[in-house]
This record gives structure tokens, C-alpha cells and sequence, in this order.
């Protein structure tokens, strides 16, 4: 019931979802929800044995030499399907007998193991008494006599080493056996801490869930108020919008119209400039004309002298009569058409603004946003309505929710839960506390018998005086002696208690570590309890089954436990859709279309927009029609290219008084020399200023530019008239006929951005339960603290290195024994010793007998005693 409770928690904060969907990908006006709140779970499941993890390896290398075959996946499925054991009969099938060769094989190494074990138990104690017995016989090296060999010193030296070496591994497997017996007790004093910790994610995990379904319900206010803003600003989101996609026709159209009403305004100016510049030219020339006509015919007539008819002048009044033909205008604007009746019609033109015209045409078209608004006041006040109506509902809906009372039930059986560790925890500790003391005492039953054999070696080397007799030997070295003798006595006595329990630990241990913790930390003993009707032969998924009653819904143990490690949401993980369906709470696709439909019910009508009116279309045809077309821009151009005079004056008139030098002195030089100065006064005073208002100044260039710019307009005109009218027409008749069409496709992409942000809420909500809510980190912890900390790091390598180090020592023994009573020989003190005639004082320092008057029943004797 309370791991049901657990499952529910989280019923209510996710839509019917069987797997983590895909990240929506939302269009570019983006929501930002924020982040869901949420803590750190504490608990780290993930243990550190510290130096004592050499060991840990060590004894698993050893397990694996012991049983290397793999987890037995199969086997395993086969007995818990057969249901093997179950009643006598069983056994006797034939299935159920492959099953058991099986079993067999996969435990061959902990059978032969187990048996040598069980030998060592028989055999040792019975091996014990025997020896026992026999040395009450004065036999097995009980008879206080010893023989004397020529090795003897080697024998005794090599007995010792050996003794000491197995005393040394003996020592070390205890030391190793007492680390491990520490390290758990130490490990089980430690859980308390570590179980408080899960019990705090947990309590966190139910504390903080409620306050992430709140998040994710108050984000709904930023959907709501984002679709409110870009309702409130339906004119420059949705109005802009079709305006653009009109403007693409409409805007030319009238650009082209404002343009035109530009050139007739400048068509105007040009026309006036050129009626001005051609009568400043034309007065400007004519005067000129009468000023060097006059000069001409004063020259002629100071040229008819008879001063010219002397030999001298002769020659030189020729040339200048020849030349006087030179002293004319070049340029006549005289005879240039007029454009005055081109004016008066342009003028007629532009007494109708045609420009202010197309400004209300920009006007009108520029108001389409305004329209917008105007027109969809009523539906968006509904749409507004039905948003204000979604808030609502959802907050109504999560206040029925049982969220208190689910929470408040699961916080009461955990805290009962916690108390109960609690007030357990104790008799736990208390409980490793004998166990404790029960390895310890087995561990100095080792440490007791090592101490003997060590105390046994330091006493007999120490005391021993390779001069002395057998029986003749120190108390300290017959007392090393002893204590050989004493270990070996308490290792008869004790060896067989130490390998019992080696070898229960062992078989235990080595198969949990085994069946339990490898399998669970490469996950096949979950694929194995993932089988299909393998816990229960009517279950196809055993976890939807029990969690469910719907045991065909995809649910293993090994998806649960992967996705609780990588801290998804619960409701994701344990698939609880299945189990209680919110989808009222995320399911708004009734409201999403309401307002859909009532956004597809914006009619927008643009009608009212005029683009130009026939007022100003007739304008344009009128200016079309004011005869610039027929300016004769070729005489103009011709005319304004010539030199002022024929030729330069100011060179004739230096000329003319070069030529005066040339004359005798007289009247006639001087009057030439006047009139050179008369021609170069009116090229100062005339022909200057007139060539500057034809090239430089205001005349020559605003009229050459004025007759360009009436030829440009000029040219097609009527045709650039009648394609802006067209264009015009045709933007008009986009707006009053065709703008629906476009007012629908943007209609339905400003709906769709509309319902987007619904959507990003959605996803995100979805999201957010997959990944973020109720993550489910601190379940996948409870696991790992119970199995792969608690019961394999703390328990199971713990006992394993325990026996490892207790079977190494209790093993050692048997070596030990026999180095024991076979160097006691060398270190006690006998009652008879061998004796040698001719011996006087041999080099192992042994005295003759008779010299002491010692009794030796055996001198004779061919049998070798220890």
C-alpha cells in the first residue's frame, strides 16, 4: 500500500504520456518559462572503500577464479517458471534434472570449495585426536628422546623458517580477516547517516512536488498574457501584416503617382526657365548684334580714308576690310519656338494637387492597422474571454486534485517509516556488536594460536644452546617448546570451528556477490525479472502488473531503475498515465479551437481605401496631353551649344591693333586703335556677361538642364501617364476584390501564432513532467543504498574478505602444525638422548652418556623417532 502511495504522488502532474516526447521546437516568438524549481537531493549512492578496496578486488578475483561462468540468466528463468522444488515429484522430470546438472555446473566452484572445506572440518579434528592419542603412546614424536642426525642444525633452521612463514600469512589473513570485520562494523555504525539522508530526499521529494505543479500551472498566466499582448496589439501585428503583403502592389502604384505629380512640378519649373532663359538670351543678343553692326560700320568707314590708299596702308587695310565680316553673332534665339502654350497647360494641371491626392491615397492605406482594430473590437473581446475562461478552469481543476491528502499520507508513513529505523537502528547496532565480538573471538582464537607459535619461535631461538644435549636444554628453550607445542594444540582444537564458519560465509557470500551484485550492477538481474511470466505465470510485465492490474503495458524494472538514475520525472518513469489520466489538465485543444474559430471570423473590410481619386487620374491625363511631347529640343540644344560670336573679340581687337602698329603715324592709326578699344569694350561689357549666362551662371545651365529634363519627360509620355493609371487601378482593385484572400493568410498565420504559444505551453508542460517534476532520483537511490551500498559494499565484501582472510589463515594451519612439532623436537628438553662411543665432543657439542651415567633403553634401536 505504501509503495502504491509513492506511485500516486505524481498522478496528477502530467498528460497521458508514455515516453519522453521530442523538444518542441516553437515558432520565433518564443515563451520563456523559466526553470521549474527544484532542490538537490543529498544522498550520494556511490561508495569509496578506501584502502580496504585492494582487498575487496582481491577477493573478487578470487570469486571469479572460483566461479567464472556468467550470471546464469537462463537458468535462473527455467527454475522460477518451472517452479522448481515445489512438490517431491518435481524432481524426478526430466527438465527439472537438466536444471539441477545445471545448477550443478554453474556451482562447481563453490561444491568443490564447499568440500574441501567440509573435509578440513572431519578430518582435522579426527587428525587432531588421533595424534593426540598416539603421542599418549609415546609415539608421533611423544617419546621425550631424540635422535642426533648430522643435518639436525639445517633441519631445525629450515623447520623454523617455514614455521615463521605460515605464522606470517596466518597473521596476515587475520589481520585481513579482523580489517573487514572492522570495516563492516564501522560501515553499519556509518548507515545511520546515510539512511537519514535518503529519508530527507524523500521527504524532499514529496515536499517540493506540489510546489512544481504550481510552477508549472502559474505559467500559464505567460501563455495568457503574451496571446493578451498580441491581441491587444492586433493592429501592427495582424494590421502591418496585411498592409505589407498590399504595399507589395499598392505602394509602388503610388510611388509611381507621387512621382509623376513630382515631374509635372518639374516640367513647370522647366518650362519657366526656359521662357526666361530664351528671352534674357534673346535680348541679350540683339543688342549685342546692333553694338558690333555699328562697329562695323565704323571700321568700314575709317577703312574708306585715303589714308589707306597710300602703298603703306594699303596691303593692311585690306586685310582688315577682308575681316570684318568676322564681327557677327554666332548664337540667334530669335527664331526659337515659344513653350508658353505648353506652360498655360501645365499650369491648368497643376491647379489640382495631385501630390496632396496621393498623400490621402498613403493616408488611407497607411489607416489599414487602425481598421483592423476597429473591426475585430467585438471578437477579440470574446477571444480575450475565452483565454481569461482557460485560466479558470485550470485552476479549479488542480484544486480538486488530492494533492494534500496524498501528500499528507505518504509524509505520515514516512515518518512512521523513519521512526521505525529509528527506534531499530539500535538493536541493528547492538546486533553487529555480538557479531562484532563473535569475529573477534574467532579472530583471536587465530591471533592466540600465531602467538604461541610466534612466542614458541623467539623463546626456542633465543634459548637454544647448540652445546648442550637433549637433555640437557634451558628452561627458555624447552619453554618455546611448549608453546609450539600449546599452538598446536588450541589449532587442533580451534581450526575446525574457523572453518565452519569460513565456509558458510563463504558459500553465502560468494553467492550473493555472485547471483546478486554483479548482476545488479550490469542490470541483468533486472532483465531477468523483466522476463514475460517469470514472478507470475499470468503476468506478461510482472511492475505494471502489480502497480497497474494491466500487466501488458510495457513497464520493466530495469527502464524504471535506468530512468530514476538519470533523475526523470516519476510520472514518466513508472508510466502512471496508465494509471490516472490528467489529460483535462493539459488537453486545451477545445479552447485552442474556439479561438481558432473565432479568429477565422475576423472579415476585414478595406474598401474604404482610395488610392487616387478620378480627379487625379484626370490630371494625369491632362498633363499627359499639354503638348511637351512637340518642344523642338534639337534647336534649343543647338542654339545653347554655339559660341556667342562668330569670332573671339577680344583676339580681333589685339589683332586689329597689331595690325594699326603696322600703319604709318597719323589719324588712321589712331582711329583704328580706338576701335579696337571700342571691340574689346563690348566684349567686356556684353559678350562676357552673356557668355556667363549661357555656360556658367543661371541661364545656360538651368536652361540646358530645363530642355534635358522636358525631353526625359517628354519622351512616352502618354504611355508613362496611362502604366502609372493602370497600376494604380490595379493596386484598387487588389484592396476592394482581392484583399480578403490576403487578409485570410495572414489572418491564419497571426491564429497560428496565437495558438503557438499554446502549444510551447504544452510541450514545455510535458517537458517539464518528463524530466524535471517529481524527478525521481532519490528512488533509484533507496535502491542503490540498499542493494549496492548496504548489501554488497557493507555486508557482502565485508564477509567476503572476512572468510577469505579467516579460510587463508585457518588453511595455513596444517603447514604450521607440522613445522610445530617437528621444531618442538629441537627446542624441548628430552628425557634420553642417543649416545656415541666415539664421540668425545662433537661438533653439535652432544656429551657422551656414560660420562653422565645416563640410562638409554633405545641406543640400540633402528627406528628414527621424532
Amino acid at each position: 500500500m505504501a509503495v502504491e502511495l509513492c506511485l500516486l504522488l505524481l498522478l496528477f502532474c502530467g498528460s497521458t504520456i508514455s515516453e519522453v516526447q521530442p523538444i518542441y521546437k516553437p515558432p520565433p516568438g518564443t515563451l520563456d518559462f523559466g526553470f521549474v524549481p527544484a532542490k538537490t537531493y543529498d544522498t550520494g549512492a556511490y561508495h569509496e572503500p578506501g584502502p580496504i578496496g585492494i582487498l575487496f578486488k582481491v577477493v573478487h578475483a578470487f570469486l571469479y577464479l572460483v566461479q567464472p561462468n556468467p550470471f546464469p540468466q537462463d537458468l535462473i528463468r527455467k527454475l522460477a517458471q518451472q517452479k522448481f522444488g515445489n512438490t517431491q515429484g518435481d524432481y524426478q522430470k526430466p527438465e527439472n534434472v537438466v536444471l539441477t546438472l545445471q545448477a550443478i555446473y554453474y556451482e562447481i566452484g563453490f561444491i568443490v570449495s564447499a568440500a574441501l572445506g567440509l573435509l578440513f572440518i572431519l578430518l582435522l579434528p579426527l587428525v587432531g585426536l588421533c595424534f593426540c592419542m598416539c603421542r599418549c603412546c609415546d609415539n608421533c614424536g611423544g617419546e621425550m628422546h631424540q635422535r642426533q642426525k648430522k643435518n639436525a642444525d639445517c633441519q631445525r633452521s629450515c623447520f623454523a623458517t617455514f614455521l615463521f612463514v605460515a605464522s606470517l600469512i596466518i597473521s596476515i589473513g587475520v589481520l585481513c580477516a579482523y580489517a573487514a570485520n572492522q570495516h563492516l562494523t564501522n560501515q553499519v555504525r556509518g548507515a545511520k547517516k546515510l539512511v537519514n539522508s535518503n529519508f530527507k530526499d524523500l521527504k524532499v521529494f514529496l515536499n517540493d512536488t506540489p510546489a512544481q505543479i504550481d510552477y508549472l500551472v502559474s505559467q500559464y498566466n505567460t501563455t495568457k498574457d503574451k496571446a493578451l499582448s498580441d491581441l491587444n496589439n492586433v493592429g501592427p501585428l495582424l494590421g502591418s501584416r496585411v498592409q505589407e503583403q498590399l504595399g507589395k502592389e499598392v505602394r509602388p502604384a503610388l510611388d509611381a503617382a507621387l512621382t509623376m505629380a513630382g515631374a509635372i512640378r518639374e516640367t513647370k519649373e522647366a518650362l519657366e526657365n526656359v521662357s526666361v532663359s530664351v528671352e534674357v538670351l534673346q535680348e541679350g543678343t540683339e543688342r549685342l548684334h546692333g553694338n558690333l553692326t555699328d562697329v562695323k560700320m565704323h571700321l568700314s568707314n575709317t577703312l574708306n580714308d585715303s589714308a589707306c590708299a597710300a602703298a603703306q596702308a594699303a596691303s593692311t587695310c585690306n586685310i582688315i576690310r577682308n575681316s570684318l565680316n568676322q564681327l557677327n553673332i554666332n548664337a540667334n534665339f530669335s527664331g526659337l519656338p515659344g513653350v508658353s502654350s505648353q506652360l498655360a497647360k501645365v499650369n491648368d494641371v497643376l491647379k489640382i494637387d495631385l501630390s496632396s491626392l496621393v498623400q490621402k491615397g498613403y493616408a488611407a492605406f497607411n489607416d489599414t492597422p487602425d481598421l483592423v482594430v476597429n473591426q475585430t473590437k467585438n471578437i477579440l473581446s470574446d477571444i480575450k474571454n475565452v483565454l481569461e475562461s482557460i485560466g479558470s478552469n485550470i485552476s479549479n481543476f488542480t484544486k480538486t486534485l488530492p494533492v494534500q491528502k496524498i501528500i499528507a499520507d505518504l509524509t505520515v508513513y514516512l515518518t512512521q517509516s523513519e521512526a521505525y529505523v529509528q527506534d531499530y537502528f539500535p538493536v541493528v547496532e547492538q546486533y553487529d556488536f555480538y557479531r562484532w565480538l563473535g569475529c573477534l573471538i574467532l579472530c583471536c582464537m587465530v591471533v592466540l594460536i600465531v602467538i604461541f607459535y610466534y612466542l614458541g619461535l623467539l623463546c626456542g631461538t633465543c634459548g637454544y644452546d647448540k652445546h648442550a644435549s637433549p637433555t640437557t636444554r634451558g628452561c627458555i628453550s624447552n619453554t618455546g617448546g611448549n608453546f609450539l607445542m600449546a599452538g598446536v594444540g588450541f589449532s587442533f582444537l580451534f581450526s575446525w570451528v574457523l572453518m565452519i564458519v569460513v565456509v558458510l560465509t563463504f558459500v553465502t557470500g560468494g553467492n550473493i556477490e555472485k547471483l546478486v551484485c554483479e548482476p545488479f550492477e550490469d542490470k541483468t538481474l533486472f532483465k531477468v525479472l523483466d522476463t514475460p511470466y517469470l514472478l507470475n505465470q499470468h503476468w506478461k510485465n510482472y511492475l505494471s502488473g502489480i502497480l497497474f492490474k494491466n500487466p501488458n503495458i510495457n513497464l520493466t524494472f530495469e527502464k524504471v531503475y535506468s530512468d530514476c538514475k538519470e533523475n526523470k520525472g516519476i510520472y514518466t518513469s513508472l508510466h502512471l498515465d496508465h494509471l490516472f489520466n490528467i489529460n483535462e489538465f493539459l488537453n486545451i485543444s477545445m479552447y485552442t479551437e474556439d479561438v481558432a474559430l473565432r479568429i477565422e471570423h475576423i472579415q476585414i473590410n478595406l474598401s474604404k481605401i482610395i488610392l487616387l481619386d478620378e480627379i487625379g487620374k484626370e490630371n494625369l491625363l491632362n498633363f499627359s496631353s499639354s503638348g511637351i511631347e512637340g518642344i523642338n529640343f534639337g534647336a534649343y540644344l543647338t542654339e545653347i551649344n554655339k559660341s556667342v560670336t562668330k569670332v573671339d573679340l577680344l583676339s580681333f581687337a589685339n589683332d586689329l591693333e597689331a595690325r594699326a602698329d603696322q600703319l604709318p603715324k597719323g589719324a588712321l592709326e589712331n582711329a583704328l586703335k580706338g576701335h579696337a578699344n571700342n571691340i574689346r569694350m563690348i566684349h567686356s561689357q556684353q559678350v562676357v556677361p552673356l557668355e556667363q549666362a549661357m555656360k556658367y551662371v543661371k541661364a545656360r545651365s538651368t536652361l540646358n538642364q530645363s530642355i534635358r529634363l522636358l525631353k526625359r519627360t517628354s519622351s512616352e509620355l502618354t504611355v508613362k501617364v496611362k502604366n502609372v493609371i493602370s497600376a494604380v487601378n490595379a493596386a484598387q482593385l487588389l484592396i476592394n476584390n482581392n484583399a480578403s484572400l490576403v487578409i485570410v493568410q495572414e489572418t491564419k498565420k497571426y491564429m497560428d501564432t496565437i495558438i503557438g504559444y499554446f502549444e510551447q505551453y504544452i510541450e514545455w508542460v510535458k517537458e517539464s513532467i518528463a524530466m524535471e517534476v517529481a524527478a525521481c532520483k532519490p528512488i533509484a537511490n533507496v535502491i542503490d543504498t540498499a542493494v549496492d551500498i548496504f548489501l554488497c559494499s557493507y555486508v557482502t565484501d565485508s564477509v567476503n574478505t572476512f572468510w577469505f582472510g579467516l579460510g587463508g589463515s585457518s588453511m595455513f594451519l596444517i603447514p604450521a602444525i607440522i613445522f610445530a612439532v617437528k621444531l618442538s623436537k629441537y627446542y624441548r628438553r628430552m628425557d634420553t638422548e642417543d649416545v656415541y662411543d666415539d664421540m668425545e665432543n662433537g661438533n653439535n657439542g652432544y656429551h657422551k652418556e656414560h660420562l653422565y651415567g645416563i640410562h638409554n633403553p633405545v641406543i640400540t634401536s633402528s627406528v628414527e623417532q621424532w
